[in-house]
């Protein structure tokens, strides 16, 4: 590509960022890098209505914790800031009058009742109300095609509220395209003439983002589907400026795990999954909504998941770090259909990163969620983590599969009692407790060798000792080896919760 590759992920803080959003701001930062490009955030926070208080900062946080942080947005100025459209909001009128001077715009002040009026109007002819070239200088409708220069002047001068529309063709098609979708064609006469200002001072979405793309020289927009319908008056505003436009990507739908509709909160909240990377608490209502990180997921895992709803690398390879993933990515490989979620995919690349993690780190991690484990070293822990490990999706995973490593059985397993306890199990176990006591090396291949042989030696039934002394040691058959276990807990303690099991038997 002959210029700098720039590209901009835009959200509005009206909320948390959701997980379509992440996969947005994702491929964004995957195309730039393949690129050696720029990955720009900008804060879209022209409608200060909806504006949430922390949801930019929440923003940031997100895309720093998913490892895709921004090369210049609020904080890290690259020469084209500010990066908040609010403190951007004088730059915008010059642009709107500029569309007006060059006839591709016009002032509109019609009343909201006005408006109110002329859809009811059309609805008891079973027509549609589109304020367009069908009807704005027809009379009905009061804008600056109709009235004299210097009334437009007057009403203006006198503070009437107006908006400023632009002024959609008549009987044109429009020739758009799209990396994605590939070519598209748009008959004129069924756009509206969308507002870009108001009298308040402040641009809509669609002026805003325009003239913040040609000035921050964006070179590529990477976004949802839904704002397709929106490029068609974005090519125009391009076209009235005079401007070379960008080039366009819709991004498919991520779609409910149903595979009809859009995945929404809801459906989390019904499922038992998150939307949201992090956590979230509503500064209004208070309520906390899950993140992905809380509940445990690895970022790694979270953008590797991502990558693959709506892309596909053309291979049967799934697991990819973020330098393969930016090696591999192509938008022409993006999907046009939506992308059906699955959490238990999801779930499936945590379990793989989890075999990856340093086992250090988890044991961390899992020492700060027990209070059990305060007391004990973090390295005997890292140890215990190593063994059980691979039956671990997440960190809170580990308690359950190795409580037996940090505090001895209370009871046993009910069913597994009845399969390995018999008659002959006390006495098997005393003479092992010998056997044992007697071992003056407790290394796992000596216990492994000196067991072994011993049940051999005596013509015993492998699973006559070996269930029971599991048993004895975890409270249940499971677990990882367990000679494992006997050189991990160590020789006191074996011999203590064998003589527990003895005394029950």
């Amino acid at each position: 590509m002959s210029k700098n590759v720039r590209v901009r992920f835009a959200p509005s803080p009206t909320g948390p960022l959701h997980i379509g959003g992440v996969r947005t701001a994702l491929f964004n930062y995957l195309f730039a890098k393949k690129h050696n490009g720029t990955f720009i955030l900008r804060i879209e926070d022209t409608d200060q209505n909806r504006y949430v208080e922390g949801a930019e900062q929440y923003i940031i946080n997100a895309l720093n914790w998913c490892n895709i942080p921004f090369d210049e947005g609020p904080g890290k100025d690259g020469g084209f800031g500010p990066y908040r459209q609010s403190e951007r909001k004088e730059i915008y009128a010059q642009y709107a009058e500029q569309l007006i001077a060059s006839g591709n715009a016009y002032y509109a002040f019609d009343s909201s009742e006005a408006l109110e009026e002329e859809r009811k109007n059309h609805e008891e002819k079973g027509k549609t109300f589109i304020y367009n070239w069908h009807n704005r200088e027809k009379g009905r409708l009061i804008n600056s095609l109709v009235l004299q220069k210097e009334e437009v002047l007057k009403r203006i001068k006198n503070g009437e509220d107006y908006v400023i529309r632009f002024k959609s063709p008549q009987d044109e098609t429009l020739h758009l395209t799209d990396i994605i979708r590939g070519d598209i064609k748009i008959d004129t006469n069924i756009l509206d003439d969308k507002v870009l200002f108001k009298s308040d001072g402040m641009p809509t979405y669609h002026l805003a983002n325009i003239v913040d793309d040609y000035l921050m020289q964006i070179t590529h927009v990477i976004r949802g589907e839904e704002w397709l319908p929106s490029l068609a008056l974005h090519q125009q505003l391009y076209t009235a400026f005079g401007w070379e436009s960008p080039q366009f990507a819709h991004l498919p739908l991520i779609l409910k795990p149903t595979g009809k509709g859009k995945l929404s909160k809801r459906d989390g909240d019904k499922l038992g999954f998150p939307v949201f990377p992090l956590e979230w608490q509503d500064p209004n209502t208070e309520e906390i909504s899950r993140g992905y990180k809380e509940d445990g997921y690895f970022p790694e895992a979270m953008i590797n998941f991502l990558a693959f709803l709506g892309w596909n690398p053309g291979t049967e390879q799934e697991l990819f770090s973020l330098e393969e993933l930016t090696s591999s990515f192509e938008l022409e490989r993006v999907h046009k259909a939506g992308a059906r979620f699955d959490p238990e995919k999801i779930k499936w690349f945590n379990h793989h990163y989890m075999q990856e993690q340093d086992n250090i780190i988890i044991a961390e991690s899992f020492k700060s969620q027990r209070q059990e484990l305060q007391n004990i070293d973090t390295e005997y822990i890292a140890l215990v983590v190593g063994l059980v490990k691979e039956r671990a999706t997440f960190v809170s995973d580990f308690w359950e599969l190795s409580h037996y490593f940090f505090k001895a059985p209370q009871t046993y397993d009910e069913k597994a009692s009845k399969k390995a306890f018999k008659e002959e199990t006390k006495d098997y176990l005393s003479d092992l407790h010998l056997m044992i006591k007697a071992l003056n090396d407790f290394s796992v291949e000596i216990l492994q060798t000196e067991i072994k042989g011993w049940i051999t030696s005596n013509n015993i039934g492998f699973g006559q000792v070996m269930m029971p002394l599991r048993l004895a040691l975890v409270g249940a058959l499971q677990g990882p080896d367990v000679f494992e276990i006997m050189f991990m807990i160590g020789k006191e303690e074996t011999l203590k919760r064998l003589e527990k099991t003895i005394s029950q038997l």
